[in-house]
């Protein structure tokens, strides 16, 4: 077989088949003129007279020559395209001016700075004798920021201001120990729970007792909260009571809903609702204007999601219908609640016993304090509830805490028997305020009591 009967068909290098699709590479640039920057009227002379003058060039003087040179680059006749395909480039503008971004730059190198949040206490003092005792209040700081302690059958005042401390009052043997401590609005009076179900009225300015209540509870007070000039107390027995100090039969309403101890109760800002959580594991949110004296008012909201006792209760101050509530050992939440529809808005698993809740009065921030195992402070971001740090010190579970009147320091007593107190919410800047008006007194009618 000779060579020719191997040789391949005979195909034409480069040709193209039709309708074949071209390749990236044959993919060339489709040029579009863009009318509306084309000159038509020069257009039309180059198309037609200028063209005459390259094809068939008339022969004319040097002088008449140079003339005619002159002319066209003054009409701006040397252009050598017709069609214009893109307009000129604009020119760049900046978004942001510049004086914006300087002032940018010297905003962010004066930002306000990270806050440290100190890990240690700034001051421990002893507290012997502190009942250990989840279901008990035995701790509150006063708005005249004199902080109030029961420590066995004593109530002790330090005030901060000078750091000066003084008994106020022990009971005996037979009505103690003291149960619960909660200082009246004014930051001049005080009660005081008993745990033979009795609450002492007194006036630490001039350290008398003004009164006792009595008969209101069968069992020990060891939750109170004030409104104005009424006194709620929280007992044992599951009753809670609306008392008027100003009045000789001082129980006003009744609030009847917990089968077991009563171990929080907090008033919200505005003196319409009123939070109280019991051993019973519920949460109960009771409505001021629905509240009567005829009958055990009812319940605005039953709460039912805690596993455990509810003793944490904290309204938010930047929303009026926000509540934070923590429960015991067998719960470990903490919750948010909308208490216009009952709603539970978050809960987060803290790991342990969640003692007491405090909002920071200047910061969108949350303090929780713990039993075992860490028996720890923990500060959380709000709403993202991040953890921002942890306070320990304590040796046993951090059962009280109260806020001082500026919100910044934090003082916490345990079981271990130590006051502590921590500079846990910062220091707010001054802001010029006026001066705020001063708080009518719950006793302003005292000469009422008969």
């Amino acid at each position: 077989m000779d060579s020719g009967s191997l040789s391949s068909p005979a195909v034409k290098i480069g040709s193209r088949y039709p309708l074949q699709r071209k390749t990236s590479k044959d993919n060339l640039d489709r040029f579009i003129p863009n009318r509306s920057a084309m000159d038509f009227d020069y257009a039309h002379y180059m198309l037609t007279e200028g063209a005459k003058g390259k094809e068939n060039p008339v022969v004319c003087s040097p002088s008449r020559e140079a003339y005619r040179k002159l002319l066209a680059e003054s009409l701006n006749m040397n252009r050598t395209r017709i069609l214009a395909f893109k307009n000129k480039p604009p020119t760049p503008v900046d978004l942001i001016p510049h004086e914006i971004t300087l002032s940018t730059h010297q905003q962010d190198r004066t930002a306000k700075p990270r806050r440290i949040i100190p890990q240690t206490s700034e001051r421990t003092l002893d507290a012997p004798d502190l009942v250990d005792d989840y279901y008990l209040n035995l701790l509150d700081w006063g708005s005249a920021n004199v902080l109030a302690i029961a420590l066995g059958n004593t109530v002790y005042l330090w005030d901060a201001s000078n750091g000066s401390t003084s008994e106020l009052v022990t009971v005996d043997d037979e009505n103690g120990p003291i149960t619960s401590v909660s200082w009246a609005p004014d930051g001049r009076h005080i009660a005081v729970g008993l745990n033979n179900s009795e609450v002492q009225l007194w006036d630490t300015a001039s350290d008398k007792q003004l009164r006792t209540l009595r008969g209101g509870h069968r069992q020990r007070v060891g939750s109170l909260a004030w409104n104005n000039h009424i006194l709620t107390t929280g007992g044992m027995d599951g009753r809670i009571h609306n008392n008027d100090v100003r009045i000789r039969s001082p129980i006003v309403e009744t609030y009847r809903g917990h089968e077991q101890e009563v171990c929080g109760l907090k008033w919200s800002a505005s003196g319409q609702q009123l939070a109280s959580g019991g051993n019973d594991n519920l949460l109960y949110i009771w409505d001021r204007g629905t509240a009567s004296s005829s009958s055990p008012t009812q319940w605005l909201h039953r709460l039912e999601d805690h596993t455990s006792a509810v003793k944490a209760l904290a309204w938010c101050p930047f929303q009026g219908n926000l509540l934070a509530t923590g429960g015991g050992s067998g719960d470990r939440s903490i919750k948010f609640w909308n208490t216009h529809t009952g709603a539970c808005l978050n809960s987060v698993d803290t790991g342990s016993q969640v003692c007491s809740l405090l909002w920071n009065k200047n910061e969108r921030e949350l303090l929780s304090s713990h039993g075992f195992t860490q028996n720890q402070l923990t500060l959380w971001k709000y709403p993202s509830m991040v953890k921002m740090g942890e306070l320990n010190g304590h040796t046993s579970r951090v059962l009280y805490m109260a806020q001082s009147p500026d919100g910044c320091t934090v003082a916490t007593a345990a079981a271990d028997e130590t006051l502590r107190f921590w500079n846990a919410f910062g220091t707010p800047e001054v802001v010029a305020k006026a001066a705020p008006k001063a708080r009518a007194e719950p006793f302003s009618h005292i000469n009422r009591i008969r």
